[in-house]
């Protein structure tokens, strides 16, 4: 038996096992664009709870999941009433005795993380309030495959300094990834959670906060944003507006940033807001090869956790 690990920050992995996580989703999508499809996980149970919607994050766990010859069952927080009709130490409990591995999408990182202490299966954050790991992966899984390496990449990151971003900046401080952040006053990371994200920095990570987003791209490889409001936060929608404008990704900005420099977004996208058009649907965009890729990391990861 493997010990039991979870995965609710990149933190949870030492800089060899993210490396080997992503080498997994490289070579098992080498061998899928080849159409092999080896069962790794045959007879293997997946079982989901979201507490938010998901297109990207359901879709490709269930198909990774299916192609590694496993199989997985969605957990819709409306017929579990987590917290309400029973408790999350009981769910818990009881759901771990009956599946191979949870992925859990909640709003709250509290209800994840006290969740994986009473699970016998592993654990993998599907998303939550704090940190985003698998989007992390993808990410990063896209950033080397356009550019060979993560030798001299420089992302930066235009918006708000939310759990997309935090999930970024922990990837790049473990795989050596200069990362600049722009973002405006009182939507950035405190001083304590800069800490906490970049614990296992490795030689050639950098960290450079910019509050001028034209200024921030100048010398990026990777133009990354997110939405403004995100979900939870609608009754903020028309102050966040106002304040994030002059973070909007368009052509004038991505004018500024490296003549190589790709445009990269976990979606979905508010586009007119965040991101333009002309962006979001230019040969520099790569949120498809993005989006698709949180399959191929997924599998690294699943089968990094569960193969005998």
């Amino acid at each position: 038996m493997k010990k039991l690990r979870h995965v609710l920050t990149l933190s949870d992995l030492t800089v060899d096992e993210l490396k080997t996580v992503l080498k997994l989703g490289e070579d098992i999508k080498a061998e899928f664009k080849q159409g092999v499809r080896q069962k790794r996980l045959d007879g293997q149970v997946l079982g989901m709870i979201f507490e938010k919607m998901s297109l990207r994050t359901r879709v490709s766990f269930e198909a990774g999941m299916s192609h590694l010859g496993g199989s997985s069952m969605l957990l819709e927080e409306q017929h579990i009433g987590l917290g309400k009709r029973e408790s999350v130490k009981d769910v818990s409990r009881v759901l771990s005795s009956m599946v191979d591995c949870v992925v859990f999408r909640a709003k709250h990182h509290e209800t994840v993380a006290e969740f994986a202490s009473y699970s016998t299966a592993p654990v993998i954050n599907a998303l939550t309030d704090k940190s985003h790991p698998c989007q992390a992966l993808a990410d990063m899984l896209t950033i080397k495959e356009e550019f060979g390496s993560f030798d001299d990449v420089s992302i930066a990151w235009v918006g708000d300094s939310n759990n997309v971003a935090a999930s970024l900046i922990e990837a790049a401080a473990m795989l050596g990834v200069k990362i600049v952040v722009s973002s405006p006053e009182g939507y950035r990371f405190s001083q304590d959670e800069i800490k906490e994200l970049t614990q296992q920095r490795q030689p050639g990570f950098d960290l450079e906060f910019i509050d001028n987003p034209l200024e921030a791209v100048r010398d990026a490889n990777v133009i990354y944003t997110d939405v403004w409001v995100s979900m939870g936060q609608e009754s903020e929608e028309q102050k966040r507006l106002e304040i994030f404008k002059p973070y909007q990704v368009n052509a004038n900005l991505m004018a500024h940033a490296r003549r190589d420099a790709i445009f990269m977004h976990c979606l979905p996208a508010r586009r007119g807001l965040e991101v333009t058009d002309e962006v979001i649907d230019s040969p520099q965009s790569r949120i498809v090869e993005e989006a698709a890729n949180r399959m191929h990391a997924q599998k690294g990861l699943l089968v990094w956790l569960l193969e005998k």
